[in-house]
């Protein structure tokens, strides 16, 4: 199995660090390290900045931080990147938009487990970036169909580079923007999204998964042609536990699920424990197992991670240090109970 379970631990790559070199060392601490993504250090390092790079009608002020899209400028780029789609150095990341994927590609990764990278998905690129009328490009039926073609490039690209590294690597699609497509007043529903992101993984190389840190429609998700899912289970245990059917369908095909069980932001991470954060994993494997999951599966499809990115504590990247540390405490913990 490429991507590898046994709660082995990793985490999303947002990170509120502007230490380069101290994202990169904590964020090595994982069984399947990452290349941090630090908007706090530059906007550039901004994961929809990073998505948008070389994307035909981008508008992007990095003194202001803010990202746009013009129509017009769309059309007059179109051609020229159309006469680039063949080129996997167009689609990478440059150095300029992230001084931390490059020293990452630069790191000895062979004897690790997998490692793993990410690009922003297209449902929340086309949520978040708005046109010139104020208006989500993702309603746009001229732009979308290309959008998602381009972001598959893009991903295929990454993984391809990081697969000289590591032959487990793999990718997270993030996806935050998945929660409100649910919405009647999204503009943008599950039925288009299904729809969309079908094509969207036809065209994506594996293994891939999405990440979010919402509560989207589970099933929905589950349900997908995708090989991992990185969720906050830590807020969302008791919605994600109902979806027992959809979870062994997704296992059964060889999905893993990582479980997202320690709080980053600082409040949370003091009023818990490692017993308690045991004990809330365990009922949600307890539950699944009297809905006919078996544990054995489960722990070898299983990965624990962080449950969330966190870019406000007061203390900067302090918190998200701990509960990098706690995440391998946890795994040790499970690991030792369960014979792993």
């Amino acid at each position: 199995m490429p991507i590898p379970g046994n709660l082995l631990t990793t985490a999303m790559a947002v990170m509120p660090h502007t230490d380069v070199d101290q994202a990169l060392k904590t964020a090595m601490t994982l069984d399947v390290p990452f290349w941090p993504q630090l908007p706090n250090y530059s906007y550039y390092e901004d994961m929809y900045v990073q998505a948008a790079e070389h994307f035909p009608g981008i508008l992007l002020d990095v003194d202001n931080r803010t990202l746009g899209f013009s129509m017009d400028k769309f059309v007059e780029e179109f051609e020229e990147t159309l006469a680039r789609f063949d080129d996997p150095g167009y689609f990478d990341i440059s150095a300029t938009y992230s001084a931390v994927y490059h020293r990452f590609l630069a790191l000895d990764l062979s004897d690790r487990p997998a490692i793993r990278g990410q690009l922003e998905g297209p449902v929340s690129f086309g949520f978040n970036v708005l046109d010139q009328d104020k208006r989500p490009i993702l309603f746009d039926d001229t732009v979308r169909p290309f959008m998602f073609e381009f972001m598959a490039k893009r991903i295929n690209v990454q993984l391809s580079r990081l697969k000289t590294l590591n032959p487990n690597a793999f990718m997270f699609i993030d996806e935050p923007g998945l929660q409100f497509i649910f919405s009647a007043m999204s503009g943008y529903d599950d039925q288009k999204a299904k729809k969309d992101l079908d094509v969207f993984f036809s065209m994506i190389e594996g293994p891939r998964g999405i990440h979010l840190c919402g509560n989207p429609d589970w099933d929905f998700l589950l349900n997908l042609d995708m090989d991992i899912l990185s969720m906050d289970i830590y807020t969302n245990a008791e919605i994600f536990a109902a979806c027992a059917t959809s979870i062994k369908g997704f296992l059964d095909h060889g999905g893993i699920l990582v479980w997202g069980i320690v709080p980053t932001g600082f409040e949370a991470y003091e009023r818990e424990n490692l017993s308690f954060l045991a004990m809330t994993l365990e009922n949600i494997w307890k539950h699944l197992g009297k809905k006919g999951i078996d544990l054995d599966q489960l722990l070898a499809n299983s990965m624990l991670s962080p449950a969330t990115c966190c870019l406000v504590n007061p203390d900067g990247g302090k918190t998200v240090e701990k509960a990098f540390r706690q995440v391998n405490d946890l795994s040790c913990l499970l690991k030792t109970k369960y014979k792993i």
